[in-house]
């Protein structure tokens, strides 16, 4: 299927003179406060606003922090006479006085407008395949006719309820309808739906929002970025300052904020009490580099001060066993240690220790750097967890069989493992006998990893490479010449290869947003994915490091193009417009394109590929 002439006429669109729109905005604004008639014959709508009765279905939303949105949506006769309808019942809500209709800078206005639409059946509606009855949360809307009444789910409905599915989509339509008091339960309503005589139809739209003085048009509910330097610098930046600014006295992070409710409730969690959220110590972790990476490009201690006091509070995770005759230390949470929970500790403090010379923590540095040897298996396998409540009753894993390996197998825990201890090989230089023993079994480990688990967990490899850790492990360890093995190197640009090939491009992207993000299987809802991205930029610093230029080429503008997509995860002061405490979710990134929410990994992967990226920019060498 032949995207390019979709897309272009999107690109085309947005590269518009939108004066009339302002106006007509400017003139919603006065007539929402007055009540007087907006006159809209004489604005130089025509094509941008193409009317067509039956089908230019026109909303209009007015959104204020802490308050509920207001929206109605009409089709008339023409579009001034649906642009008044609209007004009319938004004046009618009783909540209207609440909002500053007079002050553009509190109360935005959006102004959204069907401009196509397509009759299908419900059950050819997807969400795989790139046809013209797909649904794609943001870009795409549904509207349903029954009994002569038409039910729209408008594009932007999935940004402003933070959805990104068919199902949600389908059950926010049937809200309206008298099915929803015929059952509760959303899978019955929608085969009530698929039983009841009705006309469906894929619909797309256009959207515009006031921002201030100015109008702003809208792409999936957002923003469309080009990719700059200092583009993602700020982003960066933005990121760690967010981090930073709602860490906790104890030195915890804030794990989980649902931008559009406004509360901390975790999708994964949502039975927690309010006194007992999740929490995890790996994204901790995560948290700790990324306010060290901005240490690195700003050189202002806050950020260090902020890491170390994240770095107390995981110093009391640690429990302590005896490693040949010494001590070894691992971190212990929520009932579990996980191999990539002590490797992350590793890596945090590894760096700090680079960055500060402070010595404080090398007696747990050791520790942890023992416990990790120990995990290794005689075969150079790393066993992802030491305790697990579910394995040998919670008791230490020292001995596993083989059906015990495989059910705590992890893609991400021994690259993180093996990360932490490539830095403690190249630069703790205080304990000579255990850094001897660190290159003998990493070796160990990194041979069998690259050459024997391929074959021993075949199966549960994807088309889309989930490795990000080992490839930065790798790009560590190839610090030491022995190091650079063939077969080490050929994984870490193999993967990034395979990368760049399950990423969208110019040329086949369904989307405009699409363009440089990931996928499995070519359709998929697209990955802007950080943490994957975090192995491309490691792939382009061990092309430097080994001298491949050609390939740190390639590989530079693979990470430019993953880069700009996850552009779109950033909450700015434009775009968070449906969020209840805009002051609160702005420099925040999300971890999906319609979701509203925002975890610190989500935060921590991004901003540290951006920072890793910028650096490469730039030309700036840091460990």
């Amino acid at each position: 299927m032949d995207f390019s002439a979709e897309n272009n006429k999107d690109r085309e669109f947005l590269r518009k003179d939108f004066t009339p729109i302002s106006t007509l905005l400017k003139r919603i604004r006065t007539s929402l406060i007055t009540g007087e008639k907006t006159v809209v014959s004489d604005l130089a709508l025509d094509g941008i606003i193409d009317f067509k009765k039956g089908t230019t279905f026109v909303y209009i939303t007015i959104f204020q922090e802490g308050l509920k949105p207001l929206r109605w949506g009409s089709c008339r006769a023409n579009l001034e006479e649906t642009v008044n309808r609209d007004i009319e019942k938004i004046r009618a809500y009783e909540r209207i006085s609440q909002f500053k209709l007079d002050d553009n800078s509190k109360c935005r206005i959006m102004l959204e407008y069907v401009y196509d639409e397509l009759s299908v059946k419900i059950d050819d509606i997807t969400t795989k395949q790139i046809v013209p009855s797909r649904f794609e949360p943001g870009v795409t809307g549904i509207k349903i006719v029954l009994q002569g009444q038409s039910y729209l789910y408008m594009p932007t409905d999935a940004w402003v309820n933070s959805q990104m599915d068919l199902k949600s989509a389908l059950n926010t339509i049937l809200r309206k309808t008298y099915i929803k008091d015929m059952t509760g339960k959303i899978s019955e309503r929608i085969a009530i739906l698929r039983k009841t005589p009705h006309q469906c139809y894929i619909i797309k739209s256009r959207t515009f929002i006031t921002f201030k003085d100015n109008i702003v048009p809208l792409y999936r509910g957002n923003l469309l970025y080009q990719y700059t330097p200092e583009g993602i610098r700020y982003i960066a930046m933005e990121g760690a300052d967010w981090t930073l600014k709602y860490q906790q006295e104890d030195g915890k992070f804030l794990y989980y904020y649902d931008a559009k409710e406004d509360n901390f409730v975790d999708h994964e969690h949502p039975t927690r009490p309010e006194n007992d959220l999740y929490y995890n110590d790996l994204r901790h972790c995560g948290g700790i580099v990324t306010l060290i990476r901005a240490y690195q490009l700003t050189q202002d201690k806050k950020y260090l001060e902020g890491a170390k006091k994240a770095l107390d509070f995981s110093v009391t995770l640690t429990a302590e066993h005896d490693y040949n005759g010494k001590k070894a230390g691992y971190i212990y949470y929520n009932k579990k240690s996980k191999l990539g929970g002590t490797g992350m500790i590793l890596v945090a403090m590894m760096k700090y220790r680079n960055e500060t010379g402070d010595k404080s923590y090398d007696e747990y540095i050791k520790m942890y750097t023992r416990h990790l040897l120990s995990r290794i298996y005689k075969t150079g396998e790393l066993l992802g967890y030491y305790i697990h409540p579910q394995v040998q009753n919670g008791q230490p894993l020292v001995d596993m069989n083989d059906e015990e390996r495989r059910a705590t197998f992890s893609f991400y825990y021994p690259g993180e493992a093996l990360l932490g201890l490539g830095l403690f090989v190249n630069y703790f230089e205080d304990d000579e006998e255990l850094r001897q023993e660190v290159l003998e079994k990493g070796e160990l480990a990194l041979d069998w990893i690259i050459d024997e688990r391929p074959k021993s967990y075949a199966d549960l490899f994807t088309a889309l490479p989930s490795d990000a850790w080992l490839m930065q492990s790798i790009e560590e360890w190839a610090t030491i010449p022995h190091f650079r093995k063939q077969n080490y190197i050929d994984f870490v640009f193999g993967d990034a290869q395979t990368m760049i090939d399950h990423m969208y491009q110019k040329d086949d992207t369904p989307f405009l947003d699409y363009e440089g993000s990931f996928y499995y299987e070519y359709g998929d809802h697209f990955y802007p994915d950080g943490s994957r991205s975090e192995g491309l930029v490691g792939a382009y610093y061990l092309a430097k490091k080994i001298g491949n230029e050609e390939m740190a080429q390639h590989l530079l503008e693979g990470c430019r193009k993953a880069a700009q997509s996850q552009m779109l995860l950033f909450n700015t002061e434009i775009n968070n417009f449906a969020h209840k405490n805009p002051d609160k979710s702005k420099g925040a990134i999300r971890f999906k394109a319609t979701r509203q929410w925002v975890r610190v990994d989500s935060i921590q992967h991004v901003a540290c590929f951006y920072f890793r990226l910028y650096f490469a920019e730039i030309g700036l060498q840091t460990k």
